[in-house]
């Protein structure tokens, strides 16, 4: 695919991943509608990247876990730019508490971001996107495919999204619409900053070493590359590959490969 002139929607676009993956697609020349509910950093950016590429973008406040916000997202898509030819379902939460301590309002706030917000974005663009024949992609992680101690619900939401994509894919087999599923390893971003506690306040500090993670620049130029390739799948990191696979092959093992990794971060939740 060539993006010039094409319409990419990103959420959570106001930083991190997000925000990457803005700059990356007005590198290549796309229009940006971009969602976050950091309205006036979404403002700045969208201000930014127009004069930096001369593109045209629109920032869009919206909240994913609401269905009225994303419906709205996409309507606002439509009447900038009238046609959608990429949704990027990037907006996402993460967590950190063991289940037997947290509150179960932590997990429901992670499933209705990470998994309905997918699903709404994806409800409300799909016709357009049928049009176009274009692309969906859910920025999923790892712990889509193999649980992660202290991150029951953001795994649990990711699996969801994995299945939900999955499904998507074989229902629209025939459309030409392509469906991908992306899988960043560690990346250096504030999502383990924002990360919710066990009471659902933020964690406000990172549990791990974040100079040696995969940058959120080389995740967006990654995930583009795939669009244009029409991956299936993206996994980004060879201790992604290989996890993957272990938990596939001999999941046992997988258990304590993993167990023994998180003994290792910062005030670790498991000993």
């Amino acid at each position: 695919m060539d993006f010039k002139n094409k319409v990419v929607i990103v959420t959570g676009a106001s930083s991190g991943i997000g925000k990457a993956c803005a700059e990356e697609f007005a590198k290549r020349g796309a229009n940006l509608v971009l969602a976050a509910r950091q309205y006036v950093t979404l403002c700045e950016i969208t201000a930014d990247l127009e004069n930096k590429y001369g593109i045209k973008a629109v920032a869009v406040q919206t909240d994913v876990s609401k269905e009225e916000d994303c419906r709205l997202l996409i309507k606002q898509a439509l009447i900038t730019f009238n046609r959608i030819d990429v949704l990027i379902n990037n907006a996402g939460l993460s967590m950190r508490a063991l289940f037997d301590e947290l509150d179960l309002s932590v997990l429901k706030n992670l499933m209705d971001v990470n998994f309905w917000g997918t699903v709404y974005c994806t409800k409300y663009a799909l016709p357009e996107i049928l049009k176009a024949k274009g692309s969906i992609v859910g920025v999923s992680s790892i712990a889509g495919y193999r649980g992660l101690p202290g991150r029951t619900g953001y795994s649990a939401s990711k699996f969801a999204m994995n299945g939900f994509m999955e499904s998507l894919r074989t229902e629209l087999l025939k459309t030409g619409v392509h469906v991908m599923v992306a899988c960043p390893g560690f990346t250096a971003s504030n999502i383990r900053v924002t990360a919710l506690a066990k009471d659902g306040a933020s964690h406000g500090e990172t549990s791990m070493e974040e100079g040696k993670m995969m940058s959120a620049d080389t995740v967006a130029h990654t995930i583009a590359d795939g669009i244009v390739a029409r991956k299936r799948t993206l996994i980004m990191t060879g201790q992604g590959k290989l996890t993957v696979w272990i938990n596939k092959l001999l999941p046992a093992l997988a258990d304590k490969l993993v167990f023994n990794h998180f003994t290792k971060e910062k005030n670790a939740l498991i000993k």
